[in-house]
């Protein structure tokens, strides 16, 4: 016994303090049936690899397949993802603590996740297409008492919850309610914060999880063919060779991806509603964010390729920023998740992907990258947008309109700009 908690990566101590952790049924090999024949030769190393490379590959051909439907397509992904992976992560506290027949639990579980995305797409649309909202009345209306009815819904919920309890079962109904709760803001909220690093334009979207993905291949390979050094006890199986190998792949790749997708509009410009066509597009004058600029060569480097100059994006920059992180903390969203399996005894969330495991599986580091996109642009990137806020004046009454309008006007005559302006107009 004590053999084989080493070869698992166990020690005989963790081994006795999570023996009262019920374990979850391993689910069979869903291996396809052709697969299982083509590489019925192989050793179980080989054939995993070939199978993991081969459902990759059908993965990004279908990401490909629905960047090209656009933005509104990708939102749906997101939302189908998202719930999914809150899917996976409830059902596995359904198993681990036997409360299937718990009064009232699985259906609060995804009231709870209706509520939370009411409010979430509710705030979202309301921000990024408010020209939209303020021209349908039903829309106005919900968007003006939005937070409140959003807030009435969840109330709901928890008076749900508290008449459910049942004696003999409190301590359990409690332990459901926590780990529902924890699953929405791991989940929900940051699939939100996907989807808004997505209106600000699909490269912010489409970059970011290309970094991952890569790293996570590319540390996959080097690990796989020259990996000998472990790197967490968390995940035997990581080690610092691929670590290092799919920390440097993963720059140059995001740097060169990104110097393709920022000359394309469609990549680079927000998603907005055209009130003319009655349509969401993507079409805009690319900021200097995507325009091209010299940028000068360090000594050492010139030297080196003899440049003095290299011509670049800026948000090429940005890329290694991104691709950075996606490399050295984007693997700890990884190692998270697999402490999670560990403690609760299960190889993977789901069997959703053969080889691959489940969805939350894929999208481990995803989740804590849109936390670090989102931050970032709001950081460095997003600064006060004058659109937005004409579009809020717009909204306010004409008083309101007026007041503000003489306030604005007695600031610039006392910065002397409103002067200078009439005189330019005349």
């Amino acid at each position: 016994i004590e053999l084989k908690a080493e070869k698992d990566g166990v020690s005989d101590t963790e081994s006795k303090v999570d023996s009262g952790v019920p374990e979850v049924p391993v689910p069979p090999d869903d291996t396809p049936e052709v697969l299982n024949k083509a590489l019925s030769g192989l050793s179980s190393r080989w054939k995993n690899w070939w199978v993991r490379g081969i459902l990759t590959l059908a993965m990004i051909s279908f990401f490909f397949f629905i960047i090209y439907l656009g933005p509104m397509v990708l939102m749906m992904i997101v939302l189908c993802v998202q719930i999914k992976c809150f899917h996976e992560i409830i059902t596995i506290g359904y198993s681990v603590y036997h409360s299937y027949h718990l009064p009232w639990f699985r259906t609060l579980s995804w009231y709870f996740l209706l509520c939370v995305n009411y409010f979430f797409y509710g705030e979202t649309v309301t921000d990024y297409f408010f020209t939209l909202v303020q021209r349908e009345e039903p829309l106005r209306i919900l968007s003006k008492y939005h937070r409140f009815i959003s807030f009435a819904l969840y109330l709901t919920g928890f008076c749900m919850f508290v008449l459910s309890l049942v004696k003999k079962h409190y301590r359990l109904q409690f332990y459901m309610f926590g780990w529902t709760h924890v699953t929405l803001l791991i989940v929900v909220t940051q699939s939100h914060l996907i989807i808004h690093n997505l209106f600000e334009g699909m490269i912010w979207f489409i970059v970011p999880i290309s970094c991952v993905i890569c790293n996570d291949i590319m540390a996959y390979m080097f690990g796989f063919f020259f990996g000998r050094t472990p790197l967490i006890k968390l995940s035997p199986k990581k080690t610092w060779e691929g670590f290092i190998g799919g920390f440097f792949a993963t720059i140059v790749f995001c740097v060169m991806l990104s110097y393709v997708m920022a000359g394309y509009r469609y990549f680079v410009c927000p998603v907005e509603f055209n009130n003319d066509s009655n349509s969401f597009q993507v079409d805009c004058e690319p900021s200097e964010l995507f325009q091209l600029q010299d940028y000068a060569l360090p000594s050492i480097l010139e030297s080196v390729t003899g440049w003095t100059t290299v011509r670049l994006y800026p948000f090429q920059i940005h890329s290694i920023a991104l691709s950075s992180f996606a490399s050295i903390v984007g693997p700890f969203g990884g190692f998270f998740a697999s402490g999670f399996k560990r403690a609760f005894k299960i190889k993977d969330f789901a069997n959703t992907i053969p080889g691959h495991g489940g969805i939350m599986d894929r999208f481990d580091c995803q989740y804590l990258m849109a936390t670090f996109v989102n931050v970032y642009i709001a950081s460095f990137i997003r600064g006060p947008n004058p659109t937005k806020v004409i579009q809020q004046l717009l909204a306010l009454r004409a008083d309101q309109q007026l007041h503000i309008f003489n306030s604005l006007k007695a600031h610039l005559i006392e910065k002397g700009l409103l002067p200078a302006l009439e005189e330019a107009a005349a």
